[in-house]
This record gives structure tokens, sequence and C-alpha cells, in this order.
């Protein structure tokens, strides 16, 4: 599992606590011991808990992360993490336990005290963790999310069906001679295959086909069969959902996977989230908002945000930050729906989904566009990636061709790409280089979060045991207590929410026990023409109310104000 060490903790002197293996990706028992272990070291600091179930029964696991002497977790503005959503991107897993490794060693950082004195977070390392056991199986799959069949659940009854057939763990490519086939071999480098030529005849071809087994086959023809769980978690969300005829792996239903319906349950039931941050791989790339909508539809004061957070980002990362839409398509006729975008989509908390990895920029092919790349690119950039397998990676990214007798092809080669494992993945000796791009940009994100104070009280008395008690809060974050402009047109986020807590004996005799202020501005500077005219707002981060009141000297009297993103304070007045 990794070490221990002691730590000097937030809370108390010292504390042993797990250290990772970040290059090793945890299986679920070890995961779950790896987060016990965590919480059980700091609990003033860490709290485990589980959100729901997956469709085969294990736990979600949730690690909310603050300093609970300060207050809890729900009276602070919050930030969510999450990763592993898609079974096979283990990295996104890693990266989380990376940033929740160095909240909790953080104790010498004052921006990290900070931080978890003021702001919570919520990391969910595992959303999918069927698919993840599957893909971490002796004999992996790869499927796309969770385990359940969908659409249908009969068993296929021909075709070939992907898996590890020689049983190594590894998913490679299986190659066949064939004077039809599409493939030919490298002139200068054998070991690779590149398509053949249009009009191209007379030389030495191959088959080329995802390594697996065939069921009934008539001797001619063969069809690689979809996955039998041929759901994409990320695709039943409820932002923009579309059935499965125009999204694959959507669902029966927004919501319908255990796993998504965890995440949106939770989320809803904490508004005190104002952003989110999903870790995927792969790519390099940071993704903002949205998926399908272009930026022309975007609310203007929202994209400029979006754009200054995200170059900060780039800043951080060194990952570029790119649109969905304009930039992050699969095919330039098609959106994404129902992603986990959702979240700006329908509440307006902020959101991003990292790609983490890009093995084209490591092997040092230059690309504007991923996912354009993959439909076309110079045979020069597979050679680079060759030679970054037999220098960076011992040659075990790209698996030298070898004999198998496969059951019903007879004999064929085995090798290729390792896909699981250098392209989806980075290498065992590159993980924790790669994850550890990531905490510094996810610390700026949530310090940049609305935070409200308590800004001033006072007693004033009005003679006859009548007092005027006012109470003024602000706002001493950056973002606006809405955090965006979306929140307010989706009716998701309320003013800033005044409470008088009258004890026995005391009566109001103006003003009301709840009462709903403005929304509070942060101090992000204006980003419109409006930054070089008069700002006649110029304490629009600040709110107050008053109350009158009726009861004897010295009785105290509480007061509390929440705004849902920016939080909630609490204070005390006596009547005096």
């Amino acid at each position: 599992m990794g070490g221990l060490v002691a730590i000097r903790c937030h809370h108390c002197m010292t504390a042993v606590i797990p250290v990772p293996r970040f290059e090793h990706f945890y299986r679920y028992d070890e995961l779950t011991r790896l987060l016990q272990d965590y919480a059980a070291a700091l609990p003033g600091l860490l709290q485990l808990e589980s959100i729901g179930q997956s469709h085969e029964g294990r736990e979600i696991w949730l690690v909310t992360v603050t300093n609970k002497v300060t207050g809890p977790a729900e009276d602070k503005p919050a930030l969510w993490v999450d990763g592993n959503i898609h079974a096979a991107e283990l990295t996104a897993s890693s990266a989380c336990l990376y940033f929740l490794h160095q909240l909790a060693t953080g104790a010498d950082d004052p921006r990290l005290r900070h931080l978890l004195d003021t702001r919570a977070i919520y990391i969910c390392p595992r959303l999918n963790p069927d698919g993840a056991e599957l893909a971490l199986a002796d004999r992996p799959r790869h499927i796309r999310s969770g385990t359940r069949p969908y659409p249908y659940d009969e068993p296929h009854v021909d075709g070939l069906t992907m898996e590890d057939i020689d049983g190594d763990g590894r998913m490679l490519f299986m190659r066949i001679p064939d004077p039809h086939g599409g493939y030919k071999k490298h002139p200068d480098e054998p070991r690779l295959m590149v398509p053949r030529e249009p009009g191209e005849f007379g030389g030495s071809y191959y088959r080329l086909m995802p390594e697996g087994l065939i069921k009934n086959w008539d001797g001619l023809q063969i069809k690689v069969n979809k996955d039998l769980e041929g759901l994409d978690f990320n695709r039943n969300f409820p932002g923009f959902w579309r059935q499965e005829f125009e999204q694959v792996g959507a669902g029966p239903y927004p919501t319908s996977e255990p796993e998504v319906r965890a995440m949106v349950d939770f989320i809803v039931r904490h508004p005190n989230i104002g952003a989110a941050v999903s870790f995927h791989t792969h790519s390099g790339v940071i993704l903002r908002p949205m998926c399908a909508e272009s930026d022309d539809a975007m609310i203007p004061e929202d994209l400029w945000m979006y754009k200054r957070l995200s170059e900060l980002g780039t800043q951080l990362t060194g990952y570029p930050a790119v649109s969905i839409y304009h930039d992050f398509r699969y095919h330039p006729k098609e959106v994404t729906t129902g992603a986990q975008d959702w979240v700006y989509e329908h509440l307006g908390a902020l959101f991003w989904t990292i790609e983490i990895w890009g093995p084209n920029k490591e092997a040092g092919v230059e690309t504007e566009k991923w996912t354009s790349w993959y439909r076309d690119h110079p045979v020069e950039d597979d050679l680079k990636l060759l030679k970054w397998s037999d220098e960076q990676c011992d040659g075990k990214a790209h698996v030298d061709w070898y004999p198998f007798n496969h059951p019903q092809l007879g004999m064929v080669e085995l090798g290729g790409w390792d896909r699981m494992n250098y392209w989806r993945n980075p290498p065992p000796h590159l993980r924790e280089r790669e994850v550890a791009r990531f905490p510094g940009w996810l610390t700026q994100i949530a310090l940049s979060l609305p935070r409200l104070e308590v800004l001033r009280t006072e007693v004033r008395a009005l003679g006859g045991d009548t007092w005027r008690v006012r109470f003024a809060v602000a706002n001493a974050g950056y973002l606006p207590s809405h955090v965006s402009k979306r929140a307010i047109e989706r009716k998701t986020v309320r003013g800033t929410v005044f409470r008088i807590h009258l004890p026995p004996g005391v009566g109001l005799l103006s003003g009301k026990e709840r009462e709903e202020g403005p929304h509070l501005e942060g101090h992000a500077p204006k980003t419109s023409l409006q930054a070089f005219l008069p700002n006649r707002e110029v304490t629009a981060d600040r709110a107050v109310v008053e109350w009158i009141v009726h009861g004897a000297r010295g009785t105290a009297i509480a007061l509390s104000a929440t705004a849902d993103r920016a939080g909630t304070v609490r204070t005390e007045v006596t009547l005096d």
C-alpha cells in the first residue's frame, strides 16, 4: 500500500498517516483500507463516508476535508473533486489521492492551512468502483463505464469479443497476414503497422483487430462486438440528456445509474459546492463548458470568468484549457450531452474536466486538436511515439509482435500499443509527475470561492427594553456569492439569508425572523467596459439587516447569515 509518515497536522502535534504509492493503481479493497487509514489518522481533518453503492454493491467513498475546529464542512464554501468515472481511466483516481495527500500533510503550508480553515473539499476518488475493478482484474477488460449490461442483457452469440486471451494482463492487437488487409509493415520500422496507400497492390498486407476470442466464426467474416456493458456514465447526467438513439451510452433515463445518482444527489444536497473538477484521461488538456452549446450561447460574464480561471489552470499545470464544444468534439457534426458539466448547466456552479496525460506530447508530437489527431496524422508521429516507447518505456508502450496460437484463427501475432498502461494512463514511472500538476490550481479555485464573513454587529437601546439590532456581513471571496449568473438564471441560489434566533422572553417588533438580502459581489475585477467607468456599487460585497426587538437587558440573541455558496456565519449579541 505504501509507507507511513509522521506529520504535524492542523489541530494536533503529530499524526501517522499512510503514504500512497502513486505509481500503483489501487484495487477496491486496497483503496478502501487506504481511505480508512487516512480518516482514522486525522479525525479532526478528514471524514470518510459512502454516498451510495455501485451496481455490484460496492461503496462509493467520499472524503470530506476541512479543519473541523473552525466549523463544519456544510457551513463553508466547498470544492468537489472526483475521478475514475470511466473504468480504465485509473490515473484519475491517483490524482484525487495525490490532492488528498497534499491536503493531509499541508499543515506547514499557509495557503493550505487557510484553505482548510475556511473551505471544505469533497473528494470522491473513484465514482465507478465496478468498472475500475474490472480494468484491474487479473484478466482485465476495458469497458467504458459500469458493469451493468446495457441496452440488452443477452450475451453475444457471434463475433469477436475483446479480452486478454493469453493471460498476460494486457489487451493488445492481433495481426494476421491477408492480401486484402488494410495495413502493412513500415518499410524502415517493421514493428510499426501503417495504412496501405490508396491503390496500392503487390505487397504483403495484414488485417489488424483487437485481441479477443471469436464466437460462431464462419471462417470468413469477423465483426468486433460492442461491449455488452454499453453504458457511459458521463452521458447519464441530467444536463441536455438525450436517449440512446441520439447519445450512445446515455442510459434509459437521467441518473438511472446509481453511481451517477450518488454524485448528483450529493451535490444537490450540498449547495455550498461552488465549483467542481472531474479527473479523466487522456489528452493532457483542461476542458470547460459547454458540451452542447457554443461560447456565443453562454452568459458573457460567466464565459469571461471561465476563461480567466482556466488560464490560471494552464499557467499552473502546463495543460491547455479549451472549450469542449469548440475544441474537443469527436465528430464536427456531433455534440456530447448528458455529461458532468450538468454542474454548471443546471446548477450554475463552475465545472471543469481535466483529461490527464498526453502521450503524443510526451513523444514530441505537436497537435492542435487531440481528437482530430486520432482521425488522421502523419506516420512520422507514430515513429516518434515508437522511439518514445523504446527510450522512455523500455519498449513496453508498443509491444513487439509475438506468435500466439489462437483457438479460432490459428497462428496469429499479438502486439502493438498497450493502450491501458501507456495511452489511457501514463506509464508507472510518470504517474506521480503527472498528477502532481494539479493541487496548486485546485487550491486556487477553492480559495477563489465566495466566503461570508461577519462584518459588524450593533445593539442600540431605544428605551423601555426596546432595542435595535443590526447585523452586517461581507463576501471576502473572489467570486460573487452566487458564483455565476447561470445560477441566478436557473434560480438555484438565493441571496444572503439572515436569521435572528429569538430566545424565550424576546419579541420581534420590526423585521422578520428570516430576511432574504442581496447576492454579494466578490473582489474579482469587472470584465467589461464597466471596469473603466465609475463603479456606483463600491460596497456591493456587503449586506446589512436590522430588527427591533423587545427584551430584558443582558439577554443574548443568536444571529446567523447564509449565502448558499459562500457558507454560513453565526454570531451572538447581548441586549446591553
